[in-house]
Order: structure tokens, then C-alpha cells, then sequence
């Protein structure tokens, strides 16, 4: 447990049973980054995933279905937050475009996992192709989430598509993912939404 009883350090002002339950979650996906790391994906199981951070398999699988959402640190999306319903409410700035970019910004400032789990999660997925394949059907799986988001925003009459606009914000967020590693995962991800924005305008404008 001494794995959890550390992240509890850096937690930010939640409650006590949030700032417990984020621990954990920091502890197990730190633990399966050092095992897969050292041993490679494969040669890494849930039982030594969950010997290494001193929790039960049970407990694993209340945070996470398979060592490969562990590896890549798969967290609710944070839908609630003010900044989407701002977004749902026609803010901030009443410009679709603008306004799914703030979103996206807002999503990938403060990802739940943390910027450097984030990083060790895109470099091992980078080694890694079903990682990847993974996260991208982890993405598809919160389609319907998006969609109840934007169809909020657009609302009826829409001149629209609430699949095409959810699409766009799936297609944002995973290409300033992608910008964001392959400048070496330094900074903030959010940093790159602005340079995606602009070659996605560049595209349907040519």
C-alpha cells in the first residue's frame, strides 16, 4: 500500500474518499508502467500488477478492465466539469469551432492521470500497436456521451450533424494527443490544439 499512501501526497483538494480512490487508480497505473517498462507487455500480469501496488485483483478491476486500459491509464472522461457545460450552454465564445477547441483544451490542461503518466503511457503505447488500437476503441466507446455533449449544444434544428461535430471532437482530441508525443511529450497536450485547429481549417478550406 505503500504505493498509494505516496500518490495521496500530490492529490488535489477532493474529498477524502476521491483523494483514496485517485490514489489507487495513480498506483496501479504507476506499477503496470514500471513492470511493462521492465518486462514488456506481454510478460506482465494482472496478479503481478497487483502485487507490485499492494491491492487485490479485485480491486484492479474496479478501476480498470484489462492491464492495457492500466497501461494507458483509461479514466472516466471528465464530462461534468465547467467547462463542458459551458460548452453545452453555447460558450465560451458562441463559435462552434472555437468552442470544441476550448473543450478539447480544457479536457487535455489537467488530464486525471497527470501530464508525466501521460507521457510514459503515450511511450509505451508508441512500442506497443494494440495499445493504440486500444485507446482508439476506448475513444469510440464514449461516442455516445459526446454525442448527448454536443446534441445539448446544438440542440434542435441544429444546422449540424451532432455525429459529425462528435466526431470532430474525438478527431481533436486524438490528433493533439498524437502533436503533443510527437513533439516529446513535453509541456501541456493542450498546448497543440491550436496548430491541429489550424491544418483542420486548412484542409476544408483548400
Amino acid at each position: 500500500m505503500h504505493l498509494v499512501q505516496k500518490s495521496l501526497v500530490d492529490a488535489p483538494a477532493l474529498g477524502l474518499r476521491e483523494r483514496k480512490k485517485r490514489a489507487r487508480r495513480e498506483a496501479l497505473i504507476d506499477a503496470t508502467h514500471r513492470l511493462v517498462a521492465e518486462h514488456g507487455l506481454d510478460a506482465v500480469t494482472v496478479e503481478a500488477i497487483c502485487e507490485e501496488a499492494g491491492v487485490s485483483a479485485r480491486t484492479f478491476f474496479n478501476y480498470f478492465e484489462s492491464k492495457d486500459d492500466a497501461v494507458l491509464g483509461h479514466t472516466p472522461w471528465p464530462l461534468d466539469s465547467a467547462a463542458t457545460e459551458e460548452f453545452a450552454t453555447g460558450g465560451p465564445t458562441g463559435h462552434l469551432l472555437a468552442d470544441l477547441q476550448a473543450l478539447v483544451s480544457a479536457f487535455l490542461s489537467d488530464p486525471p492521470m497527470g501530464r508525466q503518466r501521460l507521457a510514459r503511457a503515450f511511450e509505451l503505447a508508441a512500442q506497443e500497436p494494440r495499445l493504440l488500437a486500444r485507446h482508439l476503441a476506448w475513444m469510440e466507446q464514449h461516442k455516445g456521451q459526446l454525442s448527448a455533449l454536443v446534441e445539448r449544444r446544438l440542440g434542435e434544428n441544429a444546422p449540424y450533424s451532432s455525429e459529425i461535430v462528435g466526431a470532430t471532437l474525438l478527431f481533436l482530441t486524438h490528433a493533439t494527443f498524437l502533436r503533443w508525443d510527437a513533439a516529446g511529450g513535453t509541456g501541456s497536450a493542450d498546448e497543440h490544439i491550436t496548430a491541429v485547429v489550424t491544418d483542420l481549417r486548412s484542409i476544408l478550406t483548400d
